[in-house]
């Protein structure tokens, strides 16, 4: 079929292959190109989990393990794979690139397709570990889902995107619509919040190294990260002084507990925070749109702009890896100070107030931010023939 993206509202519908594949290839072309050799020297990962595979930073960070270091990598996702007349999942397309390209390096990669909330996939990763690699140690956690169910209960819990406290009103950006316009947000009650943070906390982080670990397929001194993105002024608002931004506070707690539950096995956990970027997390939050495609057009100018592959190879060889890595009093790594800083931000407030509906083309970079959204789903990606007819079913070797 010829596949051509179908965008619902902060989603495409659809994913192709051929772009997908094409995507997964620069990036592993991005991390062969560091200095292998200096890598060499840092006491990197060797067997590397990966809970949340198989899209933005999760993927990023399978493929530096895999390519920068030459980890063998077990990932997990939730993906629906292709029919005759339906395209699977951009994940499930990435996923197959994936071992595709690791079987041609000769490198381990599976991956376990199901719910990564669930206990029944933490045993079948628990699993798949004691038969293949024995243990793991590093354990990346980068799952993004609108809800969970609670092993323990079953209860489904759905998470809110809302303030804390008051009443928000700000600008954002209207994808469907091309509209800039106020969006009044109302405050989250108690029960939203609780939900959010059951969603989007640190509960499900914490019962898999507890899991692991009581398992044995923790290494001694193994390495964990969860992944957060904290911003500034603009976005506090709405994430950071918010339902989001408080879940996001619980892995704060989970790292602690982790490193006091696991405190024999010397295992660290760190939260990182990295850059706000084009995922399929982000652009279903309000004022993200509009927030992402004015740091790109500032970012771009001042030449800081990174994507998910660049962040996350920073993290691993400055942060994960390095000795004396910073971190700050919480106890996090910090990988989105290009963005963070207080001159890049004073660029990006001026042109926050001065957008408005007739200006916002001239003013941001949505074109860069829309293009990013499309490469999501293996779309506008150069060298790919979108006229060719192609086969949507693709199966993970």
């Amino acid at each position: 079929m010829v596949i051509k993206p179908k965008v619902r509202g902060f989603i495409c519908t659809n994913a192709h292959p051929v772009g997908c594949a094409k995507s997964v290839e620069s990036q592993i072309a991005y991390v062969k190109s560091k200095n292998v050799a200096d890598k060499a020297a840092l006491a990197g990962p060797k067997n590397v989990l990966v809970i949340g595979s198989s899209t933005g930073y999760g993927l990023a960070s399978r493929i530096t393990s895999a390519f920068g270091f030459g980890a063998k990598t077990l990932g997990i996702c939730f993906e629906k794979e292709p029919s005759e007349r339906k395209t699977g999942t951009a994940g499930w397309y990435n996923t197959a690139a994936f071992h595709d390209q690791a079987k041609a390096q000769g490198l381990y990669a599976e991956t376990l397709n199901g719910d990564a909330f669930s206990d029944e996939m933490k045993h079948a990763a628990i699993k798949k570990i004691k038969d293949d690699l024995g243990q793991v140690d590093l354990v990346i956690y980068s799952l993004a889902s609108p809800r969970r169910t609670d092993p323990d209960t079953g209860e489904v819990f759905k998470s809110t995107l809302k303030p804390v406290g008051q009443a928000y009103t700000t600008k954002t950006y209207d994808t469907d619509k091309d509209k800039v316009h106020e969006i009044t947000l109302e405050p989250a009650n108690q029960e939203e919040i609780d939900n959010t943070v059951k969603v989007m906390g640190g509960e499900d982080w914490e019962r898999w190294l507890f899991m692991l670990g009581e398992a044995g397929v923790l290494a001694d001194e193994a390495k964990t990260t969860a992944y957060t993105y904290i911003g500034k002024e603009l976005t506090w608002p709405i994430y950071g002084q918010a339902t989001i931004g408080l879940a996001k506070e619980d892995l704060d707690r989970a790292a602690a507990s982790i490193i006091e539950k696991l405190k024999d096995k010397k295992v660290s956990a760190n939260v990182s925070s990295l850059k706000a970027l084009v995922t399929q997390a982000s652009s279903a939050i309000p004022v993200m749109p509009l927030y992402i495609s004015l740091i790109y057009k500032v970012m771009k100018e001042e030449g800081t702009h990174e994507g998910c592959i660049e962040q996350i190879e920073g993290l691993f060889t400055e942060r994960l890896y390095a000795q004396n890595p910073p971190v700050d009093d919480m106890n996090r790594y910090h990988m989105e100070e290009k963005e963070t800083n207080d001159g890049t931000q004073a660029k990006i407030k001026s042109l926050w107030d001065q957008v408005t509906q007739e200006n916002f083309h001239d003013l941001s970079d949505y074109a860069g931010y829309h293009q990013e959204f499309l490469n999501l789903f293996g779309f506008e990606i150069q060298g790919v023939d979108y006229e060719a007819d192609v086969n949507p079913i693709v199966n993970w070797s």
